[in-house]
This record gives structure tokens, C-alpha cells and sequence, in this order.
């Protein structure tokens, strides 16, 4: 499974045969057609690679405009321009989504976008980029532990070790300081986030398996939006917001979520779903390489080693299936 950081887990939990059945499910989410097959060597490297930079290059877009938008505005304009991208495909999927389960993709969205986004942004407003990233990584043993606490999937010995593992590195990143301030505040935001997240990964797999990913990420996305907009309006900013903030306000949602999530569902088609999982480690190196690159922001060794523990207990988490 992959972790797809604020919400892209949702192709990820459809079942194999729903992911892997060729041209209609590639279409559906936006791919190009195609057989499911290993590509050349170079391919998927660069493939994992692009997305994995396009994921962290949230968590730095984040640090850039949620200073100046504040959490509600930012998210409410992430989830509208996610969803705007993924519209086309509900259309063209609108005959497998019935009124009537609306509702409950609207209360999975909450869960599995507009909270988790929300705490992001504010953790974002107050810690450096690669801390939420490294809490992001997270999702992997949320998702297996709230497997096992509310539907009774077993855990196994190696992955209760994962478990305790990642845990540890969360304490460690929060004893982290930077700049003589602590960053615990934001790693337990950080740290729900990617619960929910896990959460959110357990209801998609039980209650939207089978319907097209990327026209259901339009629909969560949007009525996430719907629902947050009053807040959005109330807390808009009131002096004026940069252009570094407003383009990165707009790569968070255009190309981080809406693009960033077609293409996840194309790659998990092609190639599939355990080895587009990879792209876990990835996110955070690239959210705190863009962070150090471009913000100036130190990595510290405690965030080294709280990133070491929590990416070594996904790979043990992931070598226990």
C-alpha cells in the first residue's frame, strides 16, 4: 500500500482485482491504457522519483502559504482546485455514484482529507517542512493498528515491533527543537493527521471498493470543500497575500493533489500497489531536501533519527505482509 500523503490512499484500497483489471479502472483514473506489466528499469525508478519530489513539495508549499493564508483558507483552496482537476472523471463515472451514497463519501472526506489537511497546515504554520513530513510516513502503522483495534485484522510480532518502533520516533521528533523552539505541538498534529489518514485508509478499503478512485477523490475532495467553506470565507486573510504564497497555495492543490493523485492511480495500475509503495520513503526526504534547499531550514540530528526510526518501522511494517 502506498502512503499517499492527505488523502491519495484511496486507489491504494481498492482490491487487486478492482486496481489491476486493465483499461476501464486506467482510464477511470486517468491513465493511459495499459497492460500490467514491469516496465523498463529506468522507468519506474523515475517514475517513484517524480512523485515522491511532487509529495514533498507539498509539505513545502505548505510552509510557504499557510503562514499568510492561515489553515482554512489554504486548505479550503486545496481542496477546491484538487477536486476541480478530478471532475472530469466523475462525470464521466456519475452513473456508479447514486445520490444516495453522497452522504457517506462526504463524512469519508472529512475524515480523509479536510481534517488531516488542516492539521498539516497548522503544524506547517509552526515547524519546519520536514517534520510534518517524516509524521506523514506514519499513515502505513495507523492504518494497520486501527485495522487491528476496530475491525480485528491481525497485527502480527513484526509488525507490533513496527508499531512501537514508529511510535518512538514520533517521541523523538517531538523532543526535537529548532532554532532553541520545540516542535512538539506540531508533530502531535502531525502525528493525528497521519492517523487519521489511517483511519480514513480503513473506511475507503470497507466502504468504497469497487468505485472509480480518482471520480470518488472528487467527490470527497468537493464536498470537503462545500463543508469548509464557511470557515475559509470567515478566516480569509485580511491583509494582502504574496505571490510566492498564492503559487504555492496553487501547486498545493492543482498539482500536488488533483494531478499528484491521477497520477498515483496510474502508477499503481501499471506497476502496482506494493512496489508503488515505495514512494513512502521517499516523501520525506524530498520534504526536507526542498526545505533545507529552499527555505533554508536546518535538519536536525534528533529529526534524522526520529525520521531513521519511523521510515525503518514502515519497511518492517511492509516486509511483515
Amino acid at each position: 500500500m502506498a502512503v499517499a500523503p492527505h488523502g491519495a490512499q484511496q486507489a491504494a484500497a481498492q482490491p487487486e482485482e478492482t486496481r489491476m483489471d486493465g483499461t476501464k479502472q486506467c482510464l477511470e483514473a486517468g491513465a493511459t491504457p495499459a497492460p500490467v506489466a514491469v516496465a523498463r528499469g529506468w522507468r519506474t525508478p523515475l517514475e517513484l522519483l517524480a512523485l515522491g519530489a511532487v509529495w514533498g513539495g507539498s509539505f513545502l508549499f505548505m510552509r510557504v502559504a499557510a503562514p499568510e493564508f492561515g489553515p482554512y483558507a489554504l486548505v479550503e483552496l486545496r481542496l477546491g482546485l484538487g477536486a476541480m482537476v478530478l471532475l472530469p472523471f466523475l462525470w464521466l463515472a456519475r452513473a456508479q455514484f447514486p445520490l444516495r451514497i453522497w452522504p457517506k463519501l462526504a463524512a469519508i472526506g472529512v475524515v480523509n482529507s479536510a481534517v488531516p489537511f488542516l492539521l498539516f497546515a497548522w503544524a506547517a504554520q509552526r515547524a519546519p517542512a520536514a517534520v510534518g513530513a517524516i509524521c506523514n510516513a506514519m499513515v502505513v502503522l495507523f492504518a494497520a493498528l486501527v485495522a487491528y483495534l476496530a475491525f480485528g485484522e491481525k497485527i502480527g510480532a513484526r509488525r507490533a515491533l513496527a508499531l512501537l518502533t514508529g511510535f518512538i520516533g514520533v517521541v523523538v521528533l517531538a523532543t526535537a527543537k529548532v532554532s532553541g523552539l520545540s516542535v512538539g505541538p506540531a508533530v502531535a498534529a502531525g502525528a493525528t493527521a497521519a492517523f487519521l489518514y489511517g483511519v480514513g485508509l480503513n473506511l475507503v478499503k470497507r466502504h468504497m471498493a469497487g468505485l472509480p478512485p480518482a471520480a470518488s477523490a472528487a467527490i470527497t475532495l468537493g464536498c470537503s470543500a462545500l463543508l469548509l467553506l464557511p470557515l475559509a470565507i470567515s478566516h480569509w486573510p485580511a491583509g494582502q497575500v504574496s505571490m510566492e504564497a498564492w503559487a504555492a497555495a496553487v501547486g498545493l492543490g492543482l498539482l500536488c493533489t488533483g494531478l499528484a493523485f491521477i497520477y498515483f492511480y496510474g502508477l499503481i495500475h501499471r506497476i502496482g500497489a506494493a512496489r508503488t509503495s515505495t514512494v513512502t520513503y521517499l516523501v520525506p526526504l524530498f520534504g526536507a531536501l526542498f526545505a533545507w534547499l529552499f527555505l533554508d531550514e536546518p535538519v536536525t540530528l534528533t529529526m534524522l533519527l526520529a525520521g531513521a526510526l519511523i521510515l525503518g518501522s514502515v519497511a518492517i511494517s511492509q516486509r511483515a505482509r
